[in-house]
C-alpha cells in the first residue's frame, strides 16, 4: 500500500506524549476510501501512525479541531484556523512485526501521519499469545478484528468493570469469566461475590453456587458462614445494643477461654498465647451466652459472697436458649441478695438470645456440620469450607448473598474476603496457595458494600487485597455502576478499567481520575457507547481500545424483561398464584409454578 495513500497531514508540535498534527490541504475528504475500506480521519478514539525508519509510533486521536492548536502556536496559525488540527496521544509502537506498550523515541516536527490501515490492527491485536490471553468481543472499528484481553495481567493487576444499569455491565462480566472458564484451564479459581443472585444460571456446568437457603432441587448448594469464623469486633456487631469498652472486654476474655477448651476438645494444633477472640477457632456461643446469663442472674442468701448462690427453682437449658432462674432478689434488702459481681448486662444478653433464635441467621449460628456442640467440638473445619468454595474442579464459584439480611451484609461480605485471603496468605508457599493457583475475586455490585470513607471489615480487607494481593496470587474484579461511591485508593490499584456506558458525570470524574492522563478525553465519550459496548484501557491490553462485546447465551437475571412482549401474555388472575407469591415471600424462597 502506498504511503501516500494513508498519508493525511504532520506533526506540528510535540509536548512530551501529546502530538499536534495539521491535516494535508491534499487530503480530498474525511472519508478516504482505500483497497476498497472506509477510513474515517479524526475520530475521537480512533488510532493514527508516524513512521519513523524501521519503526512506527502509535497514536490515539484525543482532541481535533481549533482547539487542538497549542496556545503558544495559535498567533503562529491564526491565517489556517480553516485547516483541520487535531491531538494525538501516543500509546505504543511497532518494529517489524512486534507491537509493544510505550514509546522509545519522540517524533520531530514535519513528520508524517497515517491513517493505521486494517494490516495494521491485525498487527496490534493479533499479536497477543493466546495462551494467556481470551477473546471477549469485537474491536468497534473493526467487527472482523477479536478484542482480547491479557489474563495475567487482568488478574494479577486487579481490573474495574464500571457502567450505568443497562449499560450491559453485568454482561461483560459474564462473557470474561465465562471466557476464562471455558480456557481449558487445569485449576482456574474464580470467586463471585454476588450480593443479588444475578449469575447463579449463567455459566450452567462451569460454576458452583452457594446460597442462603439455597433451592438444591436446582442444583444450589447451601452458603454456611460460621460465627466462629468472624473476627471478635464483627461478630459483637452483628447482636443489637452495646457495651462499655469495660464489658466488651469481659465479653472477649470469655469468648477467648471457650476457644482454648475448644483447642483442646478439637485437638487443634496451637499454642494456646497464640489463641486471641479473632482467631478462627469454633466454640459454643450458645454455652457462653448461657454461662454469662446465669451469672447475671443469680441470688445470694449472704449478701456479696458468691459462695452462697441460692438454689435454681428452674434449671435452663443452653441448647434450647433457656435461662436458670433463682429466687428473685428481696426488695427490702434483705435476703436473697442481688449478685454485687453482676455486669449489668442482661439486656445485651436478651438481644444476642433474639439473633440466635432468628431464623435468618441460621447460616451463621447453626451452620450444619460446622455448628460446634456445647463443648465446642465440631464435625467439619474451615479447611473443609475452603475446599469447596475455592477447591473444586469446577472453575467458577458463585456465593449469593441475597439471602442474607441487609443490615449484615457489609460485615458478612468482609468476613468472607477476610478468611479467604488470609487462608492464602498464610498459605502462599504450600501447593493451594495463591502463588501456586491464583485466585480471582469478583465484587458484584461492590459499590453497596465498599463505600469510600467507611473503615468496615470489608473495606480494609479489600484495601488491603488491592494493595498486596498481587504478590500472594490474589487478583480483584470491582464491579459497580456507581464508581463515585468506591474508595479511591481501592479504584486507583486497578491495572485495568473496563469502562461501558456511564451518564453520570460524577462517575465519569472517577474514571477520568483512574485513567491515564492523556486519554481522559475518551471518557467523554461514555454517555454515547452502545449497550454492550466499552472502552477498555490499562495493563489487560496492548492498546486502549473501543470494544463490542459478545452477547452471553444465557442472560443475566438482571437482564430487563421485554415489557411489549410481557404484557401481550395471558394475566394471571387466579388468587392461587398470588398464594404462592405469599408462601415464597414468608419462607424467603425463590421458585417457579412449576416448583409448587
Amino acid at each position: 500500500m502506498s504511503n501516500k495513500q494513508t498519508e493525511i497531514g504532520e506533526v506540528i508540535s510535540v509536548s512530551g506524549n501529546i502530538i499536534t498534527v495539521q491535516l494535508s490541504e491534499n487530503l480530498k475528504s474525511n472519508m478516504p476510501i482505500i483497497d476498497g475500506v472506509v477510513y474515517r480521519v479524526g475520530q475521537i478514539g480512533s488510532f493514527l501512525k508516524i513512521p519513523l525508519g524501521y519503526e512506527i509510533l502509535y497514536g490515539i486521536v484525543t482532541q481535533i479541531g481549533v482547539a487542538a492548536i497549542p496556545e503558544n502556536l495559535k498567533v503562529e496559525y491564526k491565517d489556517e484556523y480553516n485547516r483541520q488540527w487535531l491531538n494525538l496521544a501516543l500509546v505504543g509502537e511497532r518494529i517489524g512485526e512486534k507491537f509493544e506498550r510505550g514509546v522509545s523515541q519522540s517524533p520531530t516536527t514535519g513528520d508524517k501521519v497515517h491513517l493505521v490501515t486494517i494490516r495494521d490492527l491485525d498487527v496490534i491485536y493479533e499479536g497477543i499469545d493466546n495462551s494467556n490471553s481470551i477473546t471477549v468481543g469485537n474491536i468497534s472499528i473493526s467487527q472482523s478484528l477479536n478484542a482480547k484481553i491479557d489474563i495475567d495481567k487482568l488478574i494479577s493487576r486487579h481490573c474495574a468493570i464500571l457502567g450505568s444499569t443497562g449499560s450491559g455491565k453485568s454482561n461483560a462480566v459474564g462473557v470474561i469469566l465465562n471466557s476464562i472458564a471455558s480456557k481449558g484451564f487445569n485449576c482456574a479459581r474464580i470467586l463471585v461475590i454476588d450480593p443479588h443472585g444475578e449469575y447463579n444460571s449463567v455459566f450452567k456446568d462451569k460454576s458452583s453456587v452457594y446460597k442462603v437457603k439455597g433451592n438444591t432441587k436446582s442444583g444450589e448448594k447451601e452458603l454456611f458462614i460460621p460465627f466462629w469464623a468472624l473476627p471478635f469486633d464483627e461478630l459483637m456487631s452483628i447482636f443489637p445494643g452495646s457495651l462499655s469498652d469495660q464489658n466488651k472486654e469481659y465479653f472477649r476474655t470469655k469468648i477467648v477461654e471457650a476457644k482454648l477448651k475448644s483447642v483442646n476438645n478439637n485437638t487443634i494444633q496451637i499454642l494456646n498465647e497464640l489463641v486471641t477472640a479473632d482467631t478462627p477457632i469454633p466454640f459454643s456461643i450458645k454455652q457462653v451466652w448461657f454461662e454469662l446469663d446465669d451469672f447475671e442472674r443469680q441470688t445470694y442468701s449472704i449478701n456479696r459472697t458468691p459462695a452462697s448462690i441460692m438454689q435454681k427453682i428452674k434449671v435452663g437449658d443452653a441448647n434450647m436458649l433457656l435461662s436458670n432462674e433463682y429466687p428473685p432478689a428481696s426488695a427490702g434488702g434483705g435476703s436473697p441478695f442481688m449478685n454485687g459481681f453482676a455486669k449489668g448486662i442482661l439486656g445485651f444478653l436478651d438481644g444476642i438470645r433474639l439473633k440466635l433464635k432468628d431464623s435468618r441467621y441460621n447460616f451463621l449460628f447453626e451452620p450444619g456440620d460446622y455448628t460446634p456442640n456445647i463443648d465446642g467440638s465440631i464435625s467439619k473445619d474451615i479447611d473443609d469450607l475452603l475446599f469447596n468454595w475455592v477447591g473444586s474442579e469446577i472453575p467458577i464459584t458463585i456465593l449469593d448473598l441475597s439471602g442474607i439480611p441487609s443490615d449484615m451484609m457489609t460485615s458478612i461480605s468482609g468476613t468472607l474476603l477476610k478468611i479467604i485471603y488470609d487462608a492464602l496468605f498464610w498459605g502462599q508457599e504450600l501447593a493451594v496457595g495463591g502463588k501456586e493457583q491464583p485466585l480471582l475475586i469478583v465484587l458484584e455490585e461492590a459499590h453497596n458494600y465498599l463505600k469510600a470513607g467507611e473503615k468496615s471489615i470489608a473495606s480494609r480487607t479489600v484495601q488491603s487485597i488491592a494493595k498486596e494481593g498481587r504478590k500472594y496470587g490474589v487478583g480483584l474484579a470491582l464491579v459497580t455502576q456507581r464508581p463515585s461511591e468506591l474508595d479511591e485508593t481501592v479504584l486507583s490499584q486497578c491495572g485495568t478499567i473496563i469502562a461501558l456506558r456511564m451518564n453520570n458525570s460524577k462517575d465519569r470524574a472517577h474514571i477520568r481520575g483512574a485513567m491515564q492522563d492523556e486519554l481522559q478525553v475518551m471518557v467523554d465519550l461514555l454517555p454515547s457507547l452502545r449497550t454492550g459496548e466499552g472502552i477498555i484501557s490499562g495493563e489487560g491490553v496492548r492498546i486502549p481500545s473501543r470494544i463490542q462485546f459478545y452477547k452471553l447465551a444465557n442472560a443475566i437475571k438482571s437482564s430487563d424483561p421485554k415489557v411489549s412482549e410481557k404484557w401481550m401474555k395471558k394475566k394471571a388472575r387466579s388468587i392461587n398464584s398470588y398464594q404462592k407469591l405469599l408462601s415464597h415471600w414468608r419462607n424467603q424462597k425463590l421458585g417457579g409454578e412449576s416448583n409448587e
